[in-house]
């Protein structure tokens, strides 16, 4: 369908959604609501009135669970209280919220409109209202909404009842409203259906990643080192001298200098240089039992250097500055340009955030659900560096960087930091390097160490490759509904009738109807009166 609705089947008629309106209860054509002061809990029950929030309108999708509660001091106005029938719209907010349209079909008493949103209906019997809701959700009537907007920003924009009035609609003669509804909830229940089931394989791939990182640091995900030893009739290095190894190297390495200072919660050890410390003894009785060979390890005994927090400066306004990550970047394990930002950083500041291969980065701040996320720098040495809400971790060459991402990753890493975390209430909670030092990590013998990254890397490569034909798939259905939108409103979604009564003739007949209603206040919106008025109560 053409931007001005010129190309219609003969019997469809161009006008405009005022032309369209039914006169209300009051006599005009477009109610405004109120928006008082209210708690902010929903309201309990339908005895108790509530005002909607603009969230109650989806596109499509009326919820009437998003209300607030009006507080008992203030009197409602049962004038915009919304009823079955109604056709909603929100007219403030941001871009994406502002202009979302709805038919409520079914909606419990006592709630009334806010100020950000109108109320208007169809005639009955001459224009669908589930037409008209349609109709709102395609790409040409929410491209012209979008043009009427106004406002000096994205995050606070209005649409004013003048200009939304002259929304142009193409209009089908009613029985053809009536057969293009029809088949429209016919193609979505199908399309949902679809959805639903991508959705549902999307689910358990989740479940099967998380399944593989379980397995991966349970030791039941490749051949274990002890076995496959036991059945070569050889020996190996378990995970116990693994560690003791690790140890002697790291007090030869301190003594040397090689090995820079490493904050320690151990005891000093006897004869050794005195601000040398060993690391903790990990308390392994709350720990889940290990497979043979394998043995528990504080995270701060694998360290060659001391945890690093980075640095944040604000970015630059010019082009140049210093490369700097953002969060983005391990929040989503995707090292990329588009995952930095240049900042004002100064070079001599910075000197020792560089990014290394190797080098491992936790978040120490975010949300709830992301603080702790970890992710392994795999590009090129100097890349960037990385900024303040994110921790280095530098390990000794003996344990694997590739291991131990998985199990930075794992269910039990992952539940540790957010139990771990700390912070105010409304504030993004925090750990720190301590936190860090302090996680357990089950260290396998160094070869299997290997082979279990590698197995995870393989299946999280199939993995992904299943993810991404997931999402091409569902971003294919989104334009899939735009076209079975678009067609059903050039006429060509299901065939013409030449018994219809044509939609000029619809037209007239809507225009004599208005004819005979006299409104208080003809081309004007009306917004709630003032609660010192008295209005019929229900």
């Amino acid at each position: 369908m053409s931007e001005s609705l010129d190309v219609l089947p003969s019997s469809w008629a161009s006008t405009t959604i005022e032309e369209l309106f039914a006169p209300l209860e009051d006599g005009r054509t477009l109610h405004q609501g109120w928006s008082p002061q209210c708690e902010k809990i929903p309201s309990p029950s339908h005895d108790v009135w509530g005002v909607l929030r603009t969230t109650a309108i989806q596109a499509g999708a009326f919820l009437p669970e998003h209300n607030k509660l009006l507080p008992a001091k203030l009197t409602p106005r049962p004038l915009i209280e919304v009823r079955a029938g109604d056709l909603l719209i929100t007219c403030a907010g941001p871009r994406v919220r502002c202009g979302v349209a709805c038919l409520v079909r079914t909606t419990r008493r006592r709630l009334m409109m806010s100020g950000k949103m109108y109320r208007f209906r169809m005639p009955e019997n001459l224009v669908d209202p589930r037409y008209i809701e349609a109709y709102l959700q395609t790409s040409n009537a929410r491209d012209a909404i979008d043009r009427m907007k106004t406002g000096g920003s994205d995050s606070g924009l209005n649409l004013t009842h003048d200009r939304f009035r002259r929304l142009p609609v193409p209009l089908a003669p009613f029985e053809m409203q009536q057969r293009v509804v029809a088949e429209i909830d016919k193609q979505f229940t199908r399309l949902d259906a679809a959805i639903a089931a991508l959705k549902r394989v999307q689910a358990g791939l989740k479940r099967y990643r998380a399944a593989v990182l379980n397995a991966a640091c349970e030791g039941c995900l490749v051949p274990n080192e002890a076995k496959l030893a036991r059945k070569d009739g050889r020996g190996y290095e378990t995970g116990e001298l693994l560690l003791a190894r690790i140890l002697r190297e790291r007090r030869a390495q301190w003594k040397t200098g090689q090995l820079k200072k490493i904050r320690s919660f151990g005891k000093p050890i006897s004869g050794s240089k005195k601000n040398y410390k060993e690391p903790s003894i990990l308390d392994t009785s709350h720990l889940p039992k290990l497979p043979e060979g394998w043995m528990w390890a504080p995270l701060e005994a694998l360290l060659r250097e001391p945890l690093r927090n980075g640095h944040s400066a604000k970015a630059s306004n010019n082009g140049q500055g210093v490369r700097t990550l953002t969060l983005t970047a391990v929040t989503e394990g995707s090292f990329t340009m588009e995952n930095t930002k240049l900042t004002t950083a100064a070079v001599e500041k910075v000197r020792d955030l560089w990014l290394s291969p190797g080098d491992i980065l936790v978040e120490r701040s975010n949300a709830p659900e992301l603080v702790g996320t970890a992710a392994l720098f795999r590009g090129e040495a100097g890349f960037a560096i990385f900024p303040d809400l994110l921790i280095r971790v530098r390990l000794l060459s003996s344990v694997s960087e590739n291991y131990l991402e998985v199990w930075l990753r794992s269910p039990f890493a992952r539940n540790y930091f957010k139990r771990s975390a700390q912070g105010i209430s409304g504030s993004m909670p925090k750990i720190d390097q301590e936190i860090i030092e302090r996680l357990p990590v089950p260290l396998p013998p160094c070869s299997e160490q290997v082979r279990i990254a590698e197995e995870v890397e393989m299946r999280e490569s199939v993995n992904q490759k299943l993810c991404e034909v997931l999402d091409s798939s569902l971003r294919h259905s989104d334009r899939l509904r735009k076209a079975i939108l678009r067609r059903a409103f050039e006429g060509k979604l299901v065939p013409q009738d030449p018994n219809d009564e044509p939609a000029s003739a619809l037209l007239e007949r809507i225009r004599a109807e208005r004819g005979l209603a006299v409104p208080k206040s003809k081309g004007r919106s009306f917004r709630a009166i003032p609660p010192t008025q008295t209005v019929c109560g229900k």
